[in-house]
């Protein structure tokens, strides 16, 4: 029986050289993606959420491991290969005005992978760009097709990102941090888009973000990501109402509470030194370390059914409930 995976990430490592030393970005990270499944890739900036995004589309090659997609390593793609890969796994990055071509209009830009891809004629890529559009929530299609991003609003042109990302029907998206940079409102608008394009297309996405505020609302599983490595996995509702690692508890606390006089159960992210030691990357910023974390970097092992952390001490530190 074939399996459900499209996209696996096989022990990813990804080593970017730097003037003294090399700055290691992804550490040994492994997951996998289907269709209906969407992994929110969590952590705080600089963690290497982005190089993983970039890696999962091939604008990085990893320095080690292997990436699948339905089973074959895309390093080893050739040029047709490659073609039908990136029309399969498409990106909705952060910025959607830096992502949109100033001078290009709505339909150019949603258009363009229609074009790279040859797929239909000039009248049926119009038709699917007004569908693509109209999918995105942008009504009626047509009335967007001369705009061009200036005449936009955020929302809206995260929405034409969106748009140009479905035109190819995908089977994964990877969306870097699709809604930090929108308002509230519009920051809702497009995490509702997101979850009924999954319901309804059944598409598997990668949900990039620093804010743990926004997986419940959209994700199946949540990989929390420190210093290039994963430290805990599980379902969103267990990961915030019981986290197992430090981290995780720490980047919990950190979410804004509209009551300034609430008691945090766990002190927010400390600061210090940011070079990972021999052992736990994560030792010199954590409240509970100790002797055994100097040692070597714990690896993430089966904690409970379908939750997994990594760190020596989870036995002694107590739970968070």
């Amino acid at each position: 029986m074939p399996s459900p995976d499209i996209l696996t990430a096989d022990a990813v490592s990804k080593i970017f050289p730097a003037r003294r030393r090399t700055v290691l970005a992804v550490d040994r990270v492994s997951f996998s993606l289907a269709r209906g499944h969407v992994l929110g890739i969590v952590g705080e900036s600089g963690s290497g959420k982005s190089t993983l995004a970039n890696l999962l589309v091939r604008a990085e090659r990893p320095s080690a491991g292997r990436i699948l997609f339905h089973g074959k390593d895309i390093a080893g793609l050739n040029r047709t290969g490659l073609k039908a890969f990136r029309r399969s796994v498409q990106m909705i990055f952060q910025d959607p005005f830096a992502s949109l071509d100033p001078r290009f209009t709505v339909a150019r830009t949603v258009a363009e992978p229609l074009v790279i891809h040859r797929m239909g004629d000039r009248a049926g890529r119009r038709r699917r760009v007004i569908d693509a559009l109209e999918a995105a929530e942008l009504k009626p299609g047509a009335a967007f097709l001369d705009r061009l991003p200036h005449q936009l609003s955020g929302g809206q042109r995260q929405r034409v990102a969106i748009a140009r990302a479905l035109v190819v029907d995908p089977e994964i998206v990877i969306a870097d941090e699709p809604v930090s940079m929108l308002d509230v409102s519009a920051r809702a608008g497009v995490l509702d888009l997101l979850r009924t394009l999954v319901r309804e297309r059944g598409l598997g996405m990668a949900f990039v973000t620093h804010d743990l505020s926004l997986i419940s609302s959209i994700c199946s599983e949540v990989a929390v990501v420190y210093q290039g490595r994963i430290v805990e996995t599980g379902p969103p509702a267990a990961l915030i109402s019981s986290p197992l690692h430090p981290y995780t508890r720490a980047l919990i606390a950190a979410i804004p509470v509209p009551d300034p006089s609430a008691e945090r159960s766990e002190p927010a992210i400390a600061s210090g030194p940011r070079q990972a030691p021999t052992g736990c990357a994560y030792a010199p910023r954590c409240p509970h370390a100790a002797a055994p974390c100097d040692l070597e970097p714990p690896l993430l092992a089966v904690v409970e059914a379908g939750r997994a952390a990594a760190c020596v001490r989870l036995n002694e530190i107590k739970p968070v409930h």
